[in-house]
């Protein structure tokens, strides 16, 4: 599945984008603990949160994260976009709540990340 398709499955508006949103999305994962993403994440996996705090980019970069989808309408701030852009993380946002956006991509058939 491509970002493209979930921006289109979400009906999510594309906050900022890395140029090309036809990178291949393999699973996706949803947690607002950081720490829960370090530990249960897959590389290039969607990270569906409602955190807009710069952390949620550095984690996203070091956990080797493709995009992140920020729920219920919820914006981050111009720095954040910021360093989004300068990490090519692209970011979404949707009106949907974290488990209605997760079973929406599930049911098109993205899984979610595997456990190690």
């Amino acid at each position: 599945m491509t970002l493209k398709d979930i921006a289109d499955i979400l009906e999510a508006e594309v906050i900022a984008d890395s140029e090309d949103l036809n990178i291949p999305i393999k699973n996706a994962c949803s947690a607002d603990m950081m720490s829960a993403v370090l530990y249960y994440h897959t590389p290039d996996s969607l990270l569906i949160t409602g955190l807009t705090q710069p952390h949620v980019i550095r984690t996203a970069e070091i956990a080797g994260i493709k995009s992140i989808v920020f729920v219920l309408d919820k914006k981050p701030g111009a720095e954040i976009i910021e360093l989004a852009k300068q990490k090519k993380i692209p970011l979404l946002c949707t009106r949907f709540c974290m488990y209605t956006a997760s079973g929406k991509l599930y049911e098109a058939g993205l899984p979610g990340c595997l456990f190690k």
